[in-house]
């Protein structure tokens, strides 16, 4: 006979999965910390990247508009001789827990995922309703009119020229100091105002504006549900808090889910 003891997340992972049932347009918000499972390291932590090898600088958009073609020179030399970020992004694959967030989305209760993650692992896992607030590493985009194609090989003209506007083309993900693309942050709002559920994957929920949307939903009085290997500052804030491995809780909970609805018990 399991015990509580046996199962220490039993019990809230019931919780978490009813009030996912039970909501009628949760949406998410995952960080850094669904992927590692994946491979892909953190930014932040005892061994993240910026941790071990600082942070980059916070210019880097103004050193981007100063010269793109020398920019463009830099990432092809990384294609080349991938650093530790770039070789995991290019090698990664979607782990339990993206798939258990696209089934929960297949079955509608997960509405839409705002990701500040740039590996594109949930498009992989077959996620559709997604904002990549912080793009995407596998894509381009025009700096004019946001155009996205993907980004298969380097360029053979730096730096490259949009074929809709002829505006310069860079990598998708946003650099420091680079505004976050209008079009993404328009779907923030627009998904984050109708939320009456939250849900957090893998995030410490303290880089705006991505934490911004998740804590609106809570400061309307609605649940806020952490899925994280440790606690975090918004713990505190949650009706429900699970610390452990993502692809394990999220695959339990999107199974405690679909058992739910599958009962009657919406």
């Amino acid at each position: 006979m399991t015990t509580p003891h046996d199962d220490p997340h039993g019990e809230d992972i019931r919780r978490a999965a009813a009030l996912l049932a039970d909501a009628s347009y949760c949406i998410a918000l995952t960080g850094a910390g669904i992927s590692a499972e994946s491979g892909i390291p953190t930014f932040r932590g005892k061994d993240g990247l910026w941790t071990k090898h600082g942070e980059p600088p916070l210019n880097q958009f103004d050193e981007f508009r100063d010269s793109p073609a020398d920019w463009w020179r830099n990432v092809a030399e990384r294609r080349r001789n991938p650093d530790e970020l770039t070789a995991s992004l290019v090698n990664a694959q979607p782990n339990d827990a993206h798939f258990a967030m696209a089934e929960l989305e297949r079955i509608g209760v997960l509405k839409h995922t705002i990701t500040q993650n740039v590996d594109g692992l949930h498009r992989l896992a077959g996620m559709e309703r997604l904002t990549e607030i912080h793009g995407n590493s596998r894509l381009l985009r025009c700096t004019q009119c946001t155009t996205r194609s993907p980004f298969d090989e380097i360029p053979e003209i730096f730096p490259p020229r949009c074929d809709h506007c002829g505006g310069i083309v860079k990598t998708d993900t946003v650099m420091f100091g680079e505004p976050i693309p209008p079009d993404a942050l328009e779907r923030c709002y627009r998904e984050s105002s109708r939320a009456d559920c939250v849900l957090l994957v893998g995030t410490t929920a303290v880089v705006s504006p991505a934490a911004d949307f998740a804590f609106a939903v809570g400061q309307r009085g609605h649940p806020m549900i952490e899925v994280n290997l440790d606690p975090t500052v918004i713990t505190q804030y949650c009706a429900v808090a699970l610390h452990d491995k993502a692809g394990e809780l999220m695959s339990r909970i999107a199974a405690s889910v679909k058992e739910l609805r599958g009962s009657g018990d919406q």
